[in-house]
């Protein structure tokens, strides 16, 4: 996603300068050098995974600024953690930015739906290039700091919802070997006019066109913190999301071969209800 901002920044005249430990693909050798070619006030927008590679990047870069100067952090960093962040940046005079980013691998082409939190002057100190690499309306000032990793979480959240919604409709679907559904043609389909239509309906058409029944694929799907955050702030303000948290808990279960929390289900099924099991 970093490349798709920098490619999309650039498309319109923006110059960028970006720095990859990658020595391949990076402009320059080292962050120090990085900031040494940026105008004052300088601007560093962070795109790294989250966790301590952010914490580190951020540390690495803030050594470098001057009071006066911005940093943008448009990773899924965690919510508290990003106050935290701010907190520690304003200390030294360095001005900050949460940018929650959507938009995957298809931003460059599409452009960027931006959260920002943060203050409000330094939003509109780098709302030009926001407005550059989103689409129209698909940037705004959304609160104070955290507020934009916080709406971008929940949003991550939301997908994950969506996400195994879709998989389960299709799964059953799947099951209905009587009717042979093309999964294809039934997502095509949906996509022209019904209640369900969406871009991820669009991604399903595309995956079930390439691979009919997902042959290529192994039954484990990843989880980047986003959803676990959401379901951890819900529990903190007594909020019910537990169309949110199922999914959650889904893709744990996905990860293990002959899940051992199945077997639970299944034997207790079997001691209650008679219910027929199958042996290894």
């Amino acid at each position: 996603m970093g490349a798709g901002l920098a490619g999309r920044l650039r498309a319109v005249g923006h110059e960028v300068i970006g720095y990859d430990r990658n020595p391949d693909i990076s402009d320059v050798g080292s962050i120090k050098e990085m900031v040494t070619q940026l105008p004052s006030p300088r601007v560093v927008w962070v795109m790294v995974p989250s966790g301590a590679i952010t914490q580190d990047t951020i540390e690495a870069v803030a050594k470098e600024l001057a009071p006066g100067d911005i940093v943008i952090d448009g990773g899924n960093s965690y919510v508290k953690d990003t106050v935290r962040r701010g907190k520690e940046l304003a200390e030294r005079g360095i001005r900050f930015l949460d940018v929650g980013t959507s938009g995957g691998v298809w931003g460059l082409e599409n452009g960027f739906c931006l959260m920002a939190g943060g203050e409000r002057d330094v939003f509109e100190h780098v709302e030009p290039a926001l407005a550059a690499l989103a689409p129209e309306g698909g940037y705004a000032h959304v609160g104070a700091s955290g507020a934009g990793h916080f709406s971008k979480m929940v949003h991550n959240g939301i997908e994950y919802g969506m996400l195994q919604a879709y998989a389960e409709g299709f799964d059953l679907l799947h099951s209905a070997a009587e009717y042979d559904y093309d999964l294809h043609q039934l997502a095509a389909l949906w996509n022209h006019s019904s209640v369900v239509r969406s871009w991820l309906l669009e991604l399903a058409e595309n995956a079930f066109e390439s691979d009919p029944n997902l042959d290529k694929l192994k039954a484990y799907v990843d989880d980047s913190g986003e959803g676990r955050w959401t379901v951890l702030e819900a529990v903190e303000r007594g909020v019910n999301v537990g169309v949110l948290a199922q999914p959650l808990f889904a893709r744990f279960t996905s990860r293990e071969e002959n899940a051992f929390s199945m077997r639970v289900i299944a034997a207790l099924r079997n001691e209650f209800g008679g219910h027929p099991v199958k042996t290894r």
